[in-house]
């Protein structure tokens, strides 16, 4: 079947099989090799992209679900050359060790900032909680988060 998907404002179509998975999808789009396929089951997280600004774990989304919607990865958050502040704050507070989880992480708590400025440490730890980390601990990752939120903030007020 023929699957026309918007990702990072760019349409993509390809004929594939029906059961196609989104991270296959992905995965198979020059340039977007970004979006870690981890675990088949929806238990680890480093799947995830956004699907119309909202958390979707795509190793068990099927790419014909996303005909209509946005697609976001994780090759989106960089801009003109500038990192996203979420990108930075994982840089500037050591929340990545492996990599593995970090696309997921880095979409997942792009989405978390983009509904709520200001979360807490526990709205950080709850938008997380559906990634597995066998790093860090998530102590640095909160962290992370915590700056992104800080650095937006002053942007807006600069602005």
């Amino acid at each position: 079947m023929e699957v026309r998907i918007t990702i990072n404002g760019q349409e993509v179509s390809r004929d594939v099989e029906p059961r196609t998975l989104l991270v296959h999808f992905i995965r198979d789009t020059p340039g977007l090799t970004g979006t870690h396929w981890g675990c088949d089951t929806s238990n680890c997280g480093a799947c995830v992209v956004l699907m119309d600004g909202k958390p979707v774990k795509s190793c068990t989304t099927l790419a014909a679900m996303c005909v209509g919607h946005e697609i976001r990865t994780v090759e989106s958050l960089e801009q003109n050359g500038r990192l996203d502040p979420i990108q930075m704050g994982f840089h500037e507070k050591h929340g990545l060790h492996c990599g593995f989880c970090t696309p997921g992480m880095l979409m997942t708590t792009r989405a978390l900032l983009d509904s709520n400025p200001n979360p807490t440490e526990a709205e950080i730890r709850t938008a997380i909680s559906g990634a597995i980390c066998r790093c860090t601990g998530y102590k640095n990752i909160v962290s992370a988060v915590r700056w992104a939120a800080e650095q937006e903030a002053a942007m807006k007020q600069e602005a």
